[in-house]
């Protein structure tokens, strides 16, 4: 086991990780990120990973994938209320988006949590089994 810390060092590693993939993503798309992104990624990408420790039983792959849609969602809901509407920091407006919410989520970016939730699962539960002494990961879809 490559990774031989305590809990709270595997959840801040992973935290980062999430953090920094969520910033890049941003940069790649929008050509910009913010603090606040890197705190909403690792959050959510620390609560996906929990979710194989959450349901003890395993869980599809489309549920976990479901599931990950209202985390992010949710998180980037609070994370918007936060950083746009109580701090007018402004870092994004979706309120041009057709079904959105307050202007913080929308359902575009919903679709896009979903497909984007299974590469964030299958690297949380790698990075788990190759570094931090996790089960190998297998999958079922349904």
């Amino acid at each position: 086991m490559f990774f031989q810390a305590g809990k709270l060092q595997k959840f801040t590693f992973l935290f980062f990780v999430g953090g920094f993939i969520y910033c890049i993503m941003e940069i790649i798309f929008r050509g910009y990120s913010h603090i606040s992104m890197l705190i909403a990624g690792g959050i959510c990408f620390v609560l996906i990973g929990g979710l194989n420790d959450l349901f003890k039983r395993d869980i599809s792959l489309l549920s976990q994938m479901l599931v990950s849609v209202v985390i992010i969602t949710s998180v980037e809901l609070i994370t918007g209320l936060i950083v746009n509407v109580w701090m007018h920091l402004d870092v994004w407006d979706y309120s041009y988006q057709r079904y959105n919410f307050m202007g913080q989520i929308c359902l575009l970016f919903c679709n896009m949590w979903f497909i984007l939730s299974f590469p964030a699962i299958i690297l949380d539960d790698y990075i788990k089994y190759w570094f931090m002494g996790g089960k190998k990961p297998h999958y079922r879809f349904l």
